[in-house]
């Protein structure tokens, strides 16, 4: 007969003794567990104990988190939360540097656990650890030149612990001094600083930020550009990745009239040629998390563009109008003007009104009406500028072309570039906030200060070469502008390094090879639709599933890093989790880095029985995702979200790292319950799988034996003398 579900086999261990195996009974009060594990021991006084992991992470058992404890956990018996609490708190008072040094390092690896936290917090421990920021440092002033690593290591710890302890979100960041805020930003400002010190110091300064807006103000006062440029300029990775999330948070939470004047200072300091040289183009791999902040930095960075996207022109505003009448004349160079009389008076609005029309405007007579609609706005007429200025003689060459042919195969360039500005502007998603998970960022982009512009500048030429290959008319139009989006958008796909190698993936891009690309996955996708193929079809399906099936079972097996997220801040911290080999259990576990390569099972500490599964829910039916919080709101994040649900109100909660691996896990999940795969990926391997396998057996093999076995290795030959030895 099976143990009850209530039972849980453990082993205890206590420093200077045996461990104890011992049945847990969770149904018992915690208190009753310790004291019956006290008394085993002898120990007097069981509330000054507590059970805490004995694994990597040290988390306290609590009621809340009890029911985690899966059997063969081992446990330790230590002092409780609150007299450890206590006992840390009088131990980083101490006078010895050496005891000062140690109850620190403890304390950062302690405060990891909220439970700790919590009781450490109660005892007013936050005001500690600023006070000995803000004043600690002034009294080892004089011991720092010959207690340099202990100095370093001290405040390594302390911030460590303040970081840590900040991240539960027990403590509002509205609580602290501009004392200690400065403290904070003179060691960002320092030009030699300890690698860790200055990594939290930049760590505080971006949760300050995103987390109080008093707080931001203050920052902004502490901290400028030219003082964080230096780091970027470093080879250290983390420091560049910290540096540029400070830089992303002060751009973020700036008012909508900062925002314009951060930008122009980012760009006298030349922000982007430096983070192109020393960062996208060093010889090494961008991580995760720095892609994930250029990203958020390019996104800011075209979110700048949505004033003028979501500003309509004024037909009345003379200094707007002069705009148009200055690229009419760059594009026909008009003779010297009438004189001011009626019947000049008339030629002029005539000879306007012809060339309004030459240059693609859907509004003749006043132009300035084509601009009214937002988006693009003003946006399109501020593209439309700078091509003529700073590519005169394309945009001539553009304008003067169309004038001259038939009026129904002219590309009309007012009215293309209007729309082609609004398309640009919905691929890359000005106005949008930057997604949580999100690192789809484009070198190119960093390559020049004016890079929206220039990507108009190479799509708009790409759109007049499309509609000449096309042969359109302004019927056409609306193909046109789909086929130049499919050409941006697979060009883009590449990432291209630079605007000119993104111009030269373009040039492959010909509206021929578009045609060739759509025929052969028409030809891929295509669906036999006779009834003896679709019984062929349902007859492979199944075998075809069962393929995919084993395909995400073996994906489950060799297991995912999950990245912990916070609402508060991202986190370098990762889980592991995977499948047995036999398909019967789940193991996980906490990891201190990213993973290179599988993780083993035997260093996962956390079992779940894929029999005690009882579901498996997505998106916002997540606990996680109902939980309050940044993340909440965040749609990209709720498109990765999964849960585990088992026992009783237990759940173990997931954040895909992207849509394959949240395809790949709950294709998987769901298969070990026995329920349908129904992800977008399944959909997607089973078409072309299926598309395949009937191509494979519908070809054309009459008049060719297939032999039963295979051929015979033919015998070696005599010698080898008509090897060629190119040494």
């Amino acid at each position: 007969m099976p143990p009850p579900a209530d039972i849980v086999k453990v082993a205890i261990e206590w420093p200077g003794a045996y461990p104890k195996l011992m049945e847990i009974d969770q149904k018992k009060p915690l208190s009753a567990i310790i004291k019956e594990v006290c008394d085993g021991w002898s120990l007097a006084n069981h509330e000054y104990f507590a059970l805490q992991h004995a694994d990597s992470s040290n988390f306290y058992i609590t009621e809340k988190n009890r029911n985690e404890i899966k059997n063969g956990t081992i446990l330790r018996l230590t002092t409780s939360p609150a007299q450890n609490a206590q006992q840390l708190h009088e131990r980083i008072q101490s006078s010895s540097m050496d005891a000062k040094l140690e109850a620190l390092k403890d304390l950062a690896s302690l405060s990891r656990d909220v439970t700790f936290a919590q009781e450490f917090i109660n005892l007013d421990g936050i005001s500690l650890l600023t006070q000995m920021v803000e004043s600690g440092t002034e009294r080892y002033q004089k011991l720092q030149k010959i207690m340099k690593p202990c100095f370093g290591d001290m405040l390594s710890f302390t911030l460590t612990a303040f970081v840590e302890l900040m991240d539960h979100g027990i403590v509002s960041w509205d609580t602290f001094s501009v004392a200690f805020i400065k403290k904070i930003a003179s060691f960002v400002n320092k030009s030699a600083i300890d690698i860790s010190i200055l990594q939290r110091s930049l760590a505080i300064l971006e949760s300050m930020v995103l987390n109080s807006h008093d707080l931001y103000q203050k920052v902004a006062q502490e901290i400028t550009i030219g003082q964080l440029i230096p780091h970027l300029q470093g080879s250290d990775q983390e420091i560049q990745t910290y540096t540029i999330a400070v830089i992303n948070a002060l751009f973020l939470k700036a008012p909508d009239e900062r925002r314009q004047e951060m930008a122009n200072i980012l760009a006298q300091k030349q922000l982007r040629s430096i983070i192109l040289t020393h960062v996208i183009r060093a010889q090494r791999a961008i991580n995760n998390e720095m892609a994930h902040q250029l990203y958020v930095l390019q996104v800011l960075t075209f979110n700048l563009l949505e004033d003028r996207m979501m500003t309509k022109m004024d037909p009345q505003d003379q200094a707007q109008r002069d705009i148009i009448f200055e690229l009419r004349r760059i594009a026909f160079d008009a003779e010297s003007e009438p004189n001011n009389s009626s019947g000049s008076m008339e030629k002029r609005k005539s000879m306007y009104t012809r060339d309004y029309k030459k240059l693609g405007f859907i509004n003749h007579v006043n132009p300035a009406m084509d601009f009214t609609q937002t988006p693009p706005g003003m946006l399109a007429l501020d593209n439309m500028l700078y091509f003529a200025k700073h590519h005169q003689d394309a945009y001539i060459r553009i304008v003067l072309e169309n004038s001259s042919r038939e009026d129904k195969h002219e590309c009309p360039f007012g009215r293309s570039s209007i729309e082609l500005t609004k398309m640009l502007c919905e691929i890359l998603k000005v106005g949008e906030l930057p997604g949580e998970t999100c690192n789809d960022f484009h070198p190119m982009f960093f390559t020049h200060d004016r890079s929206f512009e220039e990507f108009f500048c190479i799509c708009i030429q790409l759109l007049n070469k499309t509609w000449k290959e096309m042969r359109a008319t302004s019927e056409d139009f609306n193909k046109v502008m789909q086929v130049v989006k499919e050409q941006v958008m697979r060009a883009l796909t590449t990432k291209p390094s630079s605007l000119d190698q993104f111009k030269s993936k373009l040039q492959n891009l010909s509206y021929t090879e578009i045609l060739k690309i759509r025929q052969s996955e028409r030809m891929n996708q295509e669906d036999f639709q006779s009834r003896p193929i679709l019984e062929l079809k349902e007859k492979i399906q199944p075998e075809i599933l069962e393929l995919i099936k084993q395909q995400r079972l073996n994906r489950l097996v060799e297991g995912t890093c999950f990245r912990k997220l916070n609402a508060r801040r991202r986190q370098d911290k990762f889980w592991y989790c995977r499948l047995s080999p036999n398909h019967k259990v789940l193991h996980y576990g906490d990891l201190e880095e990213s993973p290179q390569g599988e993780v083993p099972h035997d260093s996962l500490q956390d079992k779940l029985p894929v029999a005690d599964i009882k579901a498996v829910v997505t998106g916002k039916d997540c606990p996680h995702m109902k939980e309050k919080g940044a993340l909440k709101q965040n749609k990209e994040v709720l498109e990765l979200a999964f849960s585990i649900l088992y026992d009783s109100n237990c759940q173990l909660n997931f954040i895909a790292p992207d849509k394959h691996e949240y395809c790949i896990w709950t294709d998987g999940l769901n298969a070990l319950l026995g329920k349908d795969m129904m992800s977008d990926l399944t959909r997607n391997d089973l078409d072309t799988l299926l598309s395949m396998e009937i191509k494979l057996r519908l070809l054309d093999l009459e008049n060719i034996q297939i032999p039963d076995a295979p051929p015979p290795i033919p015998k070696e030959p005599s010698n080898y003398d008509f090897v060629y030895d190119c040494n």
